[in-house]
Parts: structure tokens; sequence; C-alpha cells
């Protein structure tokens, strides 16, 4: 089976909104990987996009302006997703997102009650990776 999921290390983040109780993280360049069954090369790509929590409550304030994310867990019922997002995603549940960013001691908390990953546009090719 095929699969791809956003690797968090490196995706770079345009911004990150809280309106409402609905919590926005913009990727601008998503890093994506894709497997693909019987391969054993993985390809690289990157997409736009956003990771949207509902009936999210934030720990702290925001942190601002564009962002490179280092790793982070995304908690979805009984299901950690550690340094990765996978792709599609849409649930509703206990959700609690933590984010790491490059060069800032802040970290991103969030906890809230529906996730969604919505990208944007097509995914443009890097690189094959290979083993």
């Amino acid at each position: 089976m095929d699969s791809s999921s956003i690797e968090l290390a490196g995706s770079e983040i345009e911004s990150i909104s809280l309106v409402g109780g609905r919590l926005e993280i913009r990727f601008s360049r998503a890093i994506i990987i894709k497997t693909m069954t019987g391969s054993v090369e993985k390809t690289k790509w990157s997409q736009a996009g956003s990771l949207i929590i509902g009936g999210a409550r934030v720990q702290g304030a925001l942190p601002r302006g564009a962002l490179v994310c280092d790793g982070g867990d995304l908690e979805e019922n009984v299901y950690t997703y550690r340094d990765m997002i996978p792709i599609p995603l849409e649930s509703r549940g206990a959700i609690r997102c933590e984010l790491r960013f490059r060069g800032i001691d802040e970290h991103l908390v969030a906890e809230g009650e529906t996730v969604e990953l919505a990208l944007q546009d097509v995914p443009k090719y890097i690189e094959h990776i290979r083993s």
C-alpha cells in the first residue's frame, strides 16, 4: 500500500493563528515523504497546506512569524504521530499537538476536539531518497 506523510522537521510554517477556537498552522512548504508498495526507495515532495484543530485550547502565546519546524508530536485519540503527520488526516476526539521550532525556545502546545489536514495546490517533486 502506498503511503504519504508530512515530515515535520524542515517543514516551513508561514503562520499560526487562533480565531474562535480554530487553530490553523499554515505550512508554506510542508515536506512530504511518499513510499510506494514494493519499492525500497522513497520520494520527497513539498506542498502548501494547513493543519486545522477545532475546539482548540493553546498553552501560552502563539509563536509569531515564519518558522521552520524542528519536530513534534501529534496525538489523535490513541495514536501518537512523532515528527510526522499522516496523509490524509481528518478525525475527532482527543487531539493534542506539540511542535518545536528551529532557533527559538517557544513551543506550540495545543489541545482540541477535531483535526484536519488540508493540502493546497499540487505537490512538487524534490528528490528520490535512496536507502
